[in-house]
């Protein structure tokens, strides 16, 4: 497979990160369109409320094939939110995972947040594992009704420092 590239997000991006991570997550956990729906919604609040200086999307391609995204929100002037972080199944085990959040929680710190919080499903396994290697703790348990399913909601977050030193 050749090396893949990572840009910013263009037009027709969100839509595409819609319906890829829809079809996804109801392939591998079954979860139905009220996971579309709300993730429609992430991403029609990102574009209506988008603050270069604060937050960034990354999409990763190879060959104009989007691989993945990942997104780093403003949710204070202390706080952003990692968040839409997926990988294509064929481009899983690249090392493009360990790439995005890696680059996220670098640019969270240029921008001098003190802090990046996110929400996941505890059986997104390959996605928490990242998370734990990056650095984030597990600071919040939830269990809820939601995508169809009943599923175990995380916040997890990782304290940001100059002198921090992670194993991405």
């Amino acid at each position: 497979m050749t090396a893949y590239s990572l840009r910013h997000h263009q037009p027709g991006d969100m839509g595409w990160i819609v319906h890829r991570k829809s079809i996804i997550y109801y392939q591998e956990y079954g979860w139905n369109e009220t996971y579309e729906a709300a993730v429609a919604r992430i991403t029609a609040d990102f574009l209506q409320n988008f603050n270069p200086q604060k937050e960034r999307c990354w999409i990763a391609e190879q060959n104009e094939k989007i691989l993945g995204s990942i997104f780093l929100v403003k949710q204070s002037d202390s706080v952003a939110k990692l968040r839409m972080f997926y990988i294509e199944p064929e481009a899983r085990g690249m090392g493009l995972g360990n790439r995005l959040v890696k680059d996220c929680v670098e640019f969270a710190k240029e921008l001098g947040y003190q802090k990046i919080i996110l929400e996941t499903a505890s059986m997104l396994l390959t996605a928490r594992h990242l998370y734990q290697k990056a650095g984030f703790q597990l600071i919040h348990e939830e269990p809820r009704h939601s995508f169809g399913h009943d599923i175990v909601v995380e916040t997890w977050e990782l304290l940001l420092t100059k002198s921090e030193q992670h194993s991405f």
